[in-house]
């Protein structure tokens, strides 16, 4: 940088600055390239310059994770996302390629799977890789779900970005030490990916708990229609029953998931007598999650028109939008 311009007050292309701040992170002083990124993209900020901010928040964003410095690169791509709102950035490809750069970054370290480990450094080891996963977890989680809410906003689906979503609902199921396939569901049925949902459901099955593999399926099923979606609905199901026969595994066929067929095929046409038929003679099985009550009132309307009568609507309401953009997914 020249004097000239120093003095004057001036800035540079931001490249110079990102050059420089690069070589911070590479010898370590993390902390101290952390201060300058954020301060040098508010200056460009300032200055009008807001493309040149988003370049600095975007690198030192993917700088820093690719050296592990999880914090200090989720607080810049969050800082890189609210820049996106403030300049009122449109959803398009460029910028969804960009947030996509940035979530590729995230460390993907695996777990130590052993846990009959008497030594107590290693026992210690355990402890710290896993409450470092479910850092790296919340962190990305807090990131994609800004970019999401920034995506429906400036132009995406009301939902926000299929493809974030599916960044988000792979990357809690591939990092998370204790998987809440709630979460994973959430926001799967709201990509565009149900193959990939459907391999991710089988591998779940694989190895959950018995009785969990049944409702993850079902939960999966019905949060698709309960978005008006029977075709990827019915594509899931199909693609589920297709790799668990592909991999000659025994396939839980029980009540929950006869409804569940049965239902498919209902919704297939104008049969809502049916359709509460089904409801009353499987009643049982929804007990097993409450949650179910409220998607297969939300079926209900979406395919029949039912309007809702049940005073509680506006609390699960609450409750599903937690799951997705404020607190809770």
């Amino acid at each position: 940088m020249s004097r000239e311009r120093a003095k004057k007050g001036v800035l540079p292309p931001a490249q110079e600055y990102i050059d420089k701040f690069e070589k911070m992170v590479r010898e370590g002083d993390f902390y101290g390239a952390q201060q300058m990124y954020k301060s040098i993209s508010a200056r460009y900020a300032s200055a009008d310059r807001d493309a040149e901010a988003l370049d600095v928040l975007h690198s030192g964003a993917c700088v820093q994770l690719e050296h592990e410095q999880v914090t200090c690169g989720a607080e810049l791509a969050n800082l890189f996302t609210e820049a996106l709102v403030k300049g009122k950035y449109q959803y398009d490809e460029t910028t969804l390629e960009r947030l996509r750069t940035i979530v590729k970054k995230f460390p993907r370290i695996p777990v130590p799977q052993n846990l009959d480990m008497p030594d107590d450094d290693d026992m210690q080891k355990l402890s710290e890789a896993l409450g470092a996963a479910k850092t790296r977890v919340e962190v990305a989680s807090s990131f994609l779900k800004a970019a999401i809410k920034w995506s429906a906003e400036f132009g995406a689906q009301k939902n926000g970005s299929p493809e974030l979503h599916d960044m988000l609902a792979e990357y809690i199921y591939s990092e998370s030490p204790e998987v809440d396939m709630n979460r994973v569901s959430y926001h799967f049925v709201r990509g565009k990916s149900p193959q990939e949902f459907a391999s991710t459901l089988v591998n779940f099955t694989e190895k959950c708990y018995p009785g969990e593999d049944d409702l993850a399926i079902a939960r999966a099923v019905l949060m698709y229609l309960s978005l008006g979606n029977l075709r990827d609905a019915n594509y899931v199901m199909d693609e589920i029953e297709k790799q668990v026969k592909d991999k000659e595994q025994d396939f839980n066929d029980s009540e929950l998931l006869h409804f569940v067929k049965y239902l498919l095929l209902t919704l297939e046409r104008d049969a809502l007598p049916l359709f509460n038929m089904l409801r009353q003679n499987y009643k049982a099985q929804f007990d097993r999650e409450p949650t179910f009550y409220e998607l297969l009132d939300e079926i209900a309307t979406k395919f029949f028109g039912v309007q809702r009568k049940n005073s509680l609507q506006g609390m699960f309401g609450d409750i599903f939008k937690m799951m997705g953009g404020g607190e809770g997914m």
